[in-house]
């Protein structure tokens, strides 16, 4: 699967995961957003469920296990990214689920170079992915009462 210039959109996941006002991020150690904080996720993987890949890629970049507690995606994007030439590098659909964390050392592995549990109230102050700051702005409330 061709993740950069792609000659059809990949399908993505995010763990939105929340515990007593703190969110999870990673900061992103590959493109595209390189450096900028995120959910943890990545693609789905052929023949895999989009919720079995929010746990796999939770647990590839946090060492986390997590348990997803909304059966549909709390929200979708689209997320491109384009080149200096003009041409589409990166073109993502994203299904953010939101989830709780079960058991595991918080530890950043595989590509994230950093992973923390963030206050909700805090998170502003992150260089956030374009797509993590929307999302985090749109459901900001909904949010707190995890």
């Amino acid at each position: 699967m061709r993740r950069e210039y792609p000659v059809q959109p990949v399908v993505g996941v995010g763990a939105v995961v929340v515990d007593l006002g703190k969110v999870l991020l990673v900061q992103r150690g590959v493109e595209p957003s390189l450096g900028k904080w995120s959910f943890p996720g990545g693609a789905v993987e052929l023949g895999e469920a989009v919720r079995d890949a929010v746990v796999r890629e939770t647990k590839e970049e946090t060492c986390l296990d997590i348990e997803v507690i909304q059966d549909e995606p709390m929200d979708v994007y689209d997320i491109f990214d384009w080149d200096k030439q003009g041409k589409l590098w990166y073109h993502y659909v994203l299904l953010q689920f939101l989830a709780k964390s079960k058991n595991g050392i918080l530890k950043p592995t595989s590509d994230a170079k950093d992973a923390k549990w963030v206050p909700l109230k805090e998170v502003k102050n992150y260089d956030l992915a374009d797509s993590v700051r929307q999302f985090l702005q749109k459901h900001q409330k909904q949010l707190q009462i995890y």
